[in-house]
């Protein structure tokens, strides 16, 4: 295992930026996600490499950046003041702005327009709790800002960070195309490299702390002082909701070691009702520090039509804040894979935040007469049901048994990701459930080009 610090992570967006900062669109580029998932880090990195002059402003960090937009009159106005504040030349066309902690003033979204359209520099802005602070801009700027979503590392890029070669990548891709079993041996170090990522999660900072230290005492003090950050963000940006906010946050590990899982609206307060609490709900999914996964009432297409506002999970964005806020011990529980804890919560909050990060809406499926499926999904054009299990008796699922045997459902396939290793029976793939790290949609091919003969028609 090598050495690595926070700025040499290898992380899957930086491909993303690089390849935003090497085309001539006329774009800004918003980077967003949770607190602490990379987002400045890895901007300032490939900004420097990509452009010679490079100029930052942190709109948390710098009240004075703020006033800018607050009191800038045009485009050029805000050009000059930026250069003094700053006290570097802007140089025209060589020189890339980067706008951090954008949340903290509003009107750079509306105006980004018009820097864009000035056209002398390109522009990143990056910033945090962005679905909380931004909804209610007056005039989004469609056609001049890209959004590109953030979140901790996953699977793949911890296991790059602790060294997995590309050979051993190669091996794990074939077998999952191919549906094979996959080498003993490596099998059972990817298993255990998988319950080291319950413990360290995949936020950057406590990665690096582990490559560095190893000492996963340590490790836990990192996630603390995230989960600390996350707190004080919920006083400070939310002051009225703030008692409910934190309720729910609090309760997100208890409520994922309950039998169903899904919030139990008593927990929070006798007098309950959905839509006091609602926004609250909504502010920790904006702000990235949840992911919540709405009920369909049935696996069919498309799943939003079908979901279920008022029934829904609550996982964490990090796996490793997770195993954070349980008690003591459980980090060697995991590690050692002892049988007599539930490591259920566990293995689907790194399957949550696995899909999340690949881009998939999250859905579950519960009812009465059949029982739940742990998610749905859609995947290339089909819904594609998807059991999670931490257990060895990873082939009984009566639920998903009963659904594939529907036929008002045309389901073609199901995956049961688990702890062993890959085998297939009829319609059910069971793949290991470090896999996850391969479950994508297919990318558009990069040249789409379609020129079709028309000559018929002219004459």
């Amino acid at each position: 295992m090598e050495n690595s610090s926070n700025s040499t992570l290898q992380r899957t967006a930086a491909k993303k930026i690089q390849v935003f900062l090497q085309s001539n669109t006329h774009k800004a580029l918003l980077v967003t996600g949770a607190r602490q998932v990379g987002k400045t880090t890895l901007i300032r990195q490939q900004g420097q490499e990509a452009f010679p002059n490079f100029v930052e402003l942190n709109f948390l960090e710098n009240t004075a950046a703020r006033q800018l937009f607050e009191t800038a009159t045009d485009s050029s106005d805000f050009l000059l003041r930026l250069s003094a504040l700053v006290g570097e030349k802007l140089v025209p066309g060589k020189t890339l702005i980067f706008l951090d902690e954008v949340q903290e003033c509003k009107e750079i979204v509306t105006a980004i327009k018009f820097l864009v359209e000035e056209g002398s520099y390109r522009y990143i802005l990056s910033g945090s709790l962005l679905g909380v602070e931004l909804k209610d801009i007056r005039s989004a700027p469609v056609g001049y800002l890209d959004v590109l979503e953030m979140f901790p590392m996953d699977i793949e890029e911890f296991a790059r960070a602790n060294g997995v070669s590309d050979r051993i990548f190669d091996h794990l891709r074939s077998c999952y195309d191919k549906k094979q079993e996959v080498d003993p041996l490596v099998h059972q170090k990817m298993m255990e490299l998988f319950r080291l990522y319950l413990i360290v999660g995949g936020m950057p900072a406590a990665v690096a702390c582990y490559l560095q230290t190893h000492n996963l005492y340590e490790v836990a003090q990192v996630q603390q002082s995230i989960l600390t950050l996350y707190k004080k963000d919920i006083a400070r940006y939310d002051p009225k909701e703030k008692l409910y906010l934190e309720d729910i946050f609090d309760l997100i590990p208890s409520e994922l070691n309950a039998k169903n899982k899904r919030f139990i609206l008593k927990d929070l307060h006798q007098d309950f009702k959905l839509s006091r609490y609602h926004n609250s709900f909504l502010w920790l999914a904006n702000a990235g520090v949840a992911l919540q996964t709405y009920n369909v009432e049935e696996p069919t297409l498309p799943l939003r039509l079908n979901r279920q506002s008022n029934l829904f999970k609550l996982f964490l964005c990090d796996v490793g804040l997770l195993a954070a806020t349980y008690a003591n011990g459980i980090q060697l529980a995991l590690l050692n894979g002892e049988k007599n804890i539930n490591f259920g919560a566990v293995f689907e909050n790194a399957a949550a935040q696995e899909l999340a990060a690949h881009g998939y809406a999250l859905y579950y499926f519960n009812s009465k007469k059949q029982g739940e499926l742990d998610f749905v999904i859609e995947h290339e054009g089909n819904v594609l049901p998807l059991e999670i299990k931490s257990g060895k008796d990873y082939t009984r699922h009566n639920a998903l048994s009963g659904v594939m045997a529907n036929p008002d459902y045309h389901i073609p396939a199901a995956f049961v990701f688990h702890g062993g290793n890959v085998s297939v029976k009829e319609k059910i793939t069971y793949y290991p459930i470090y896999m996850m790290m391969f479950l994508r949609e297919p990318e558009l091919a990069q040249d789409l080009t379609y020129t079709p003969d028309f000559g018929v028609l002219m004459g």
